[in-house]
């Protein structure tokens, strides 16, 4: 395990102070403010207000100074600040956190943002995740291809339709979850296409249309909670879910390409979509062939999918099961001496969507970073040689053959590589505090910038 860190100059709105100091409110002997003059509730409005338009405006890490500010008007605005209800409002709206890990509010908003700050000064600590091997004490042939965080916990789906689960503050391997045995099409349908966390439950799924619930209390424990069947449905190329909502993206027959469930009954309340219409024929390449990136299904916000293809994306209101935007991305190339065809530029692989926005890279290594609502675009910047990508709140992680490559969102900045060689990456996956990455070797790379 190695500890890295970077003297960049680049401050993050942190005022010099190690990003939490700005944040300390005022002593309790101070006097309050008349309540007539200055209702609290409306200082609170104002707090909010400047925060979300620092935010939009500049990025997270500008709130902090931002409410600086406001707070050294007067004292009477200084107290507003002890307002917990008030770092409560701000955490959930700036940082999308609606759960404590800390004592109050106020602390973890401070978390928040020094973590923040530390994905853009590549203040981490580096260390590598390893797990034993299989019943048959051999993990040859056996590759990584999707891979999960929760606050606590990481799992790595394989290609043999096995989860192993990780706990994150010890790095220790806790289980490993099996899918239930049937006949299989093909020598990957079984692989894993698709895994999230929900509450005390592990949810997986495999290319033949497999769904599992583990109980990761349980240790082994698996369920299946959904018989796929290939033939009527085409393959499952990518599924994702969060405590409301399982979306499975399908390729290989027309018009099924979303399957929506209810994330608590897992019942079926919707079949359709033509997003992968194009690519039926690669869909069912999968089951031999686990080397092409075909879709990426992604839940941005509570009631809102991402679908990609090479051709196009797609923002999907999985409460009302409606397209609500749709932009095809295509690029003409020469297929004879005077014709030309129309042909998907999006880099799959590299695509991803977190929160309320998404990024995709073309065929040119120009990415694209979007708002998923409206598919405005945010900014743009230069990501050649992409391989695959992810994304968090914040900033953008693409892989390239020399490592992998961090923006910032906000504006396209560059910021830093990687130090870490890690050669060939299978899958990769990030949120606000880690970032993971799978390497051919199935050696699984863990950078924690969580604030100390």
């Amino acid at each position: 395990m190695s500890t890295t860190s970077s003297s960049s100059s680049h401050d993050g709105g942190d005022g010099g102070n190690g990003g939490g100091g700005e944040f300390e409110g005022p002593s309790h002997s101070r006097q309050r403010f008349n309540n007539a003059v200055w209702p609290e509730p409306f200082l609170e409005a104002l707090a909010t207000q400047i925060a979300i338009d620092a935010a939009l405006s500049f990025g997270r890490l500008a709130v902090a100074p931002a409410l600086t500010n406001l707070f050294q008007v007067c004292r009477t605005w200084r107290t507003v600040s002890q307002s917990d209800l008030l770092w409560q409002n701000l955490t959930r709206r700036i940082w999308h956190r609606h759960h404590l890990l800390h004592p109050t509010w106020h602390e973890e908003y401070i978390y928040r943002h020094r973590t923040a700050r530390n994905f853009r000064l590549r203040r981490c600590i580096y260390t590598t995740l390893h797990f034993p091997p299989n019943d048959d004490n051999n993990n040859e042939g056996l590759s990584c291809h999707r891979l999960a965080l929760s606050d606590y916990l990481l799992a790595a789906g394989f290609s043999d339709g096995s989860v192993r689960l990780f706990h994150l503050p010890t790095r220790f391997h806790l289980s490993t979850f099996h899918p239930h045995q049937r006949n299989h099409l093909g020598p990957f349908s079984r692989a894993v296409c698709g895994l999230f966390f929900s509450d005390d439950r592990l949810i997986f799924a495999s290319l033949d249309g497999d769904i599992h619930v583990a109980s990761i209390n349980v240790p082994g424990a698996t369920r299946r909670a959904h018989l796929g069947d290939v033939v009527t449905d085409g393959v499952l190329v990518d599924f994702a879910g969060c405590n409301q909502w399982w979306i499975g993206l399908y390729a290989g027959l027309p018009d099924r390409a979303f399957h929506v469930r209810n994330g608590n009954t897992e019942e079926l309340v919707y079949i359709g979509g033509t997003l992968t219409n194009p690519d039926a024929v690669i869909g069912w390449r999968l089951l031999n062939d686990l080397t092409e990136h075909i879709g990426r299904i992604r839940i941005a916000s509570q009631d809102l999918a991402v679908g990609f293809t090479s051709s196009k994306v797609l923002v999907f209101d999985l409460r009302n099961q409606i397209t609500l935007r749709e932009e095809e991305v295509m690029r003409r190339i020469n297929v004879g001496e005077e014709e030309e065809e129309l042909v998907g530029d999006i880099n799959v692989g590299a695509a991803d969507a977190y929160d309320k926005a998404l990024v995709f890279v073309n065929t040119r290594g120009v990415a694209n970073v979007r708002h998923v609502s409206s598919l405005e675009e945010i900014c743009r910047f230069l990501a050649r040689g992409a391989l695959l990508g992810c994304m968090n709140g914040g900033y953008s992680f693409i892989s390239t053959r020399g490592g992998i490559r961090v923006w910032e969102l906000d504006h396209g900045e560059y910021l830093y590589i990687c130090r870490e060689r890690i050669g060939d990456i299978t899958a990769m996956v990030a949120d606000e505090r880690y970032l993971a990455a799978c390497g051919s070797d199935n050696t699984i790379h863990l950078w924690d910038f969580g604030a100390r």
